[in-house]
Formats: structure tokens, sequence, C-alpha cells
């Protein structure tokens, strides 16, 4: 018995791209294949969030799926995920459900039976959760079919209860010989081996072997790693898909080995390199996927700016990237220096559009209104939203779509200007914070053999250079303290009480907790970002604007 896991790159909405995605993969497994599966709503791509409340894409789905199954007539049974619809109408209209399609039709379905609805997930909103653990038989093998969360309930590995059903264990009872899980997992940094930790302890825990497929690829703010997996009933690896890339993993249930499944994809589970690729891939596939082939950024001369450029040229090609320098009276030489050598480094294009004239036009026409009242943050942010109106002029006329610089730090305490260094299409970094943009501009260099980021940006103290001499400590905590306390407070859930049982400086906490606060209408209106962390300023953070202290 062997089952092709086709670890593909759907794009959301994309039925009849999704449709040649699957077809073409599962012709690429080979003519000895038992049974095809695809990940999670592989068909519709992941997560299609509101598109499933439009009955006619839902019925447009289902039109591209038997026309899948007439397409793949003449092979093997395959597993699709997709939305289908509820005809009982109980509770809500669909289920999430894998479809069998065989000898040119639509045979049967599987449906998912614990919905998540935290961080990023929202499931409850669209789906009934299945009524019971569905098998399929197929040449003398019992599979269980599961779907992403499913497996992801087992509470002796857990140590707490999730749910009240446990369906890996009811399929187990119900005498599956192997578990299939269907799954859209997004990427965070370090979860693939806590999946694995989680697969082998099943495998092991019930004797039966596990083949989990995973989709690859970016969808708006999510990730997808791929790295789909097969383990023995023993709970060894046999075989690992590709990470950050599309793959076909082949399980042989009969001889389950290394050489016979497959082989394990080799991967660097660093923090840097994980987070470093998941960067590339979600910026490339955002911008495809968006219909641009090309960005453009301001590049400041600083170490953010920095890495969003490196980051851009490696997904899209050196070609595709432009690099925008808009100097003020406060822009160092220096750092005019670093940002060519940086662009020089990389390869790729650049601009000077000084932006001296303009600040001078914006004080005399606001003279009269200002008369009186000392320069402060007003005019700081006035230079940012003079360089923010000539980049989305650029990304106007060229057709190019406009990468932020800024990283979560600054976005978690509101060090950045809405309507200026925020504007954009995408915020490449605003999951990585500062401390952590630098440990990937070493390890880049490190990696690459080379000084992409030059020397000079990352050991000069971070500043925007809105006024001289001023530095991003004037109005900051240290950043190395200031993420300790950020990473504490906003992925770990921890109170103030208890950071300041940690040892932290109670009115730095304080200001740190109200800045998080304030900034909540800036975060609200700022470019999607991409998912790296636990908890990231995007579809899973969820803080009202108008609200009180507590």
């Amino acid at each position: 018995m062997k089952v092709a896991l086709l670890q593909i790159n759907p794009t959301v909405g994309d039925l009849r791209g999704n449709s040649d995605i699957i077809s073409s993969a599962a012709r690429r497994a080979g003519t000895d294949i038992d049974l095809f599966v695809s990940s999670e709503l592989a068909l519709l791509g992941y997560p299609p969030r509101d598109l499933l409340l439009n009955e006619d894409f839902v019925r447009r789905s289902w039109d591209s799926l038997r026309q899948l199954a007439l397409d793949l007539a003449d092979l093997p049974p395959i597993l699709v995920g997709l939305a289908e619809p509820n005809t009982g109408e109980v509770g809500r209209p669909l289920f999430n459900s894998a479809a069998m399609l065989c000898r040119g039709r639509v045979e049967r379905t599987f449906r998912k039976t614990l919905l998540p609805t935290y961080d990023v997930f929202d499931e409850d909103r669209y789906f009934e959760p299945a009524s019971e653990s569905q098998i399929l038989r197929l040449k003398g093998t019992i599979f269980g079919i599961s779907i992403c969360e499913d497996i992801w309930n087992d509470r002796d590995f857990w140590k707490r209860r999730r749910y009240h059903a446990d369906p890996v264990q009811e399929l187990v009872a119900r005498g599956a010989d192997a578990i299939i899980n269907l799954s859209a997992s997004p990427f965070t940094v370090g979860k693939q081996m806590h999946r694995e930790a989680m697969l082998s302890n099943l495998a092991r825990k019930y004797q039966v072997p596990f083949l989990y497929v995973n989709q690859v690829g970016g969808n708006d703010d999510l990730v997808f790693d791929g790295r789909s997996c097969f383990f023995d009933s023993s709970g060894t690896l046999i075989a690992r898909g590709r990470g950050f890339e599309e793959d076909l993993v082949i399980a042989d249930l009969a001889t389950p080995s290394p050489a016979s499944a497959g082989s394990i994809a080799k991967d660097d589970f660093t923090p840097e390199a994980e987070i470093w690729q998941a960067l590339v891939l979600g910026t490339r596939d955002y911008v495809h996927k968006c219909g641009f082939s090309s960005v453009l950024l301001g590049l400041s001369g600083g170490i953010d700016s920095g890495l969003v450029a490196a980051v851009a040229s490696q997904a899209l090609g050196q070609e595709n990237v432009l690099c925008v320098l808009m100097p003020s009276p406060y822009t160092s030489q220096a750092s005019l220096e670093d940002a060519l050598l940086l662009a020089h480094n990389l390869g790729v294009k650049t601009i000077t559009i000084s932006i001296n004239e303009i600040m001078q036009s914006y004080d005399a026409k606001l003279a009269g209104p200002f008369s009186g009242l000392p320069a402060d943050v007003t005019e700081e942010n006035i230079q940012a939203r003079i360089r923010g109106n000539l980049l989305m002029a650029l990304s106007n006329k060229y057709g190019s779509i406009l990468l932020t610089t800024g990283n979560k730090s600054e976005l978690a305490v509101g060090y950045c200007t809405i309507y200026g260094d925020m504007s954009g299409g995408l915020a490449v970094i605003s999951d990585v914070p500062k401390t952590f943009v630098y440990r990937l501009a070493e390890w880049l260099n490190s990696a690459t053999g080379r000084e992409i980021i030059p020397a000079r940006i990352m050991k000069k103290s971070p500043t925007a250079e809105l006024r001289f001499d001023q530095t991003d400590q004037d109005n900051l905590p240290p950043y190395v303290v200031l993420d300790a306390i950020l990473e504490r407070y906003i992925e770990q859930h921890q109170s103030e009480e208890e950071l300041l049982a940690q040892g932290f400086d109670a009115s730095t906490v304080a200001r740190v907790l109200c800045l998080v606060k304030n900034a909540e209408f800036k975060r609200r209106q700022a470019a999607p970002g991409l998912k790296v962390t636990d908890r990231a300023f995007g579809s899973g953070w969820r803080m009202p604007v108008a609200s009180q202290s507590w």
C-alpha cells in the first residue's frame, strides 16, 4: 500500500489553478500509487475565510471538483480538501471535508471533527463539526481520515483537556490500521519539531502509522512550511517533505523504512534559518498572488530596511527590487554610504530623492498655524509622511508593491508613523522583534559567506534620523529590555504583576504596556504582515481600539 502525500502551494480562490496543481502533483507521483492525499481545503486554498460565505463560490468549487474527478479518472483514488455543503441544513451550512475521487466521480466525503477558534483560526464561523469519525477501506487497509485539528487533541501529550472528543482515539477504536491527516498548519518558529513530537507520540501510543500532509506557501499573513511527514507504528520518522517548497512524499505502509518511503529531507531548524525561509516564501507568494512582479522600499541605511531589501532580493530576484533613498538634512553621510553599499551587495537598483525642499514647503505652509508652538514630534512625522507619499507615488507609477520595513518591537509600541513609514502593501518583518532582526542579519552574512548587511549598519545605534543626534533609545527602553517585556506580555500572556515578579523595572513595564495599548489604532491600519511567531499583530490579534485600561 503506497500513499502519495501531495505537498502543494494553492492560491486562495483559484479553483482552476489549484485543480491543475493537484492534478500535476498526482501525475508526477507515478503509476504504482494506491492513494493520493492533498492538504486541507486544497481546492479552495487555505484560508478561504469569508469566501466560504459566498454560495456561488462553494458551488463552483464543486463543479471544479467534478471536473478534477474526470481529469484523474485513470488514476487511483485521491482525497481532495474542500468545503462541503451541509444538505441537512443543521447549524452552519458547510463541512470542512476531504472528498474521495475515484473512477471519474466523487465517491464519498470525510468531515473534520474539531473546529479551532483560537489565534488565526475561526472555523466555527463557517463549519459544522462532523458527528462521527470516518474510515476508508482500501485494498484491505483501513485508513482513519482526519483533518488538521483532529490530531491536536491527545490528552496524554498535551496534559490538558482541549475538547471532549478525541478523533484519533475514535478512529483507532473503529479499526484504523493507519491515520491520514490533511492539514493546513501555519508556520511559526519551532512548530515543526513540536508537530513531529506529537505525531511520533500518537503513532507510538496507538501503534499505527501516521501520514501527515501539510500545505506549503504564503496566503496573506500566513506562511505554511509544508514538511509533510510519515511515521511508522513505533513512532519513528520515516519520511519528511522539504520545508517551504512544494514536494511529494511517498509512504509505503507495507515496508516502512526510510529507503522505501522516500527520504527525510534535510532541514535547518534553527530559528534564524526558519524565519528567513518563511519571510522569503511569504514575500514571494504575497507579491505574486496579488498580481505584482516587482517591489520597492525606502532604504535608510538602517538594519530594518536592509534586512527587508535582502529578503525581497532573495524572494523576487535583484532585478525586481527598487530601493529608494530619501535623505533629509538629518540624514548622515554614513547612512547614505551604508544604504548604497548594501544595495551594491544585493545588486538591486536605487534612486535618490532628497526631501529637503519638500520639508521647507511644509514649514512655510504651516508657519502660520504653528506660530508660537515649539517644534516636536509633529515635524518628525511630517518627514515620514513625505517619504510615504513619495514611495506610494513610485508604487503607483511603476506598478510595484511597496514593502514597509518596520519591525515588531516598533509596531508593538507605536514607534512608527501612520501614513508615513507604515504606508505600503506588505509589512515583511512586522512580526520580527528588533533584537531578532540583528540575529537574522548576522545569520545571513554567515550563511552566505559574505557581508550582505554591512558591519557598520549592525554596529551603529538604531535611529530614525528625524532630528540631529536622535537614537531610538531616546524614546524607548533598550531593545533587549523592550523585547523581553513584549515577548512575555504578547506571546506568553503574562500580566504586569508577573513581569514585575521577574525583576523588570516597574515604571518601564507600566510605560511599555501603556504604549502597546495606545498603539492599537495604528496596528489596525497597518499593512498585512507575515506571521512567524506564536502571536502576531495580524488576523489572530483581536484587541479593541476604544477601550479603557483595567
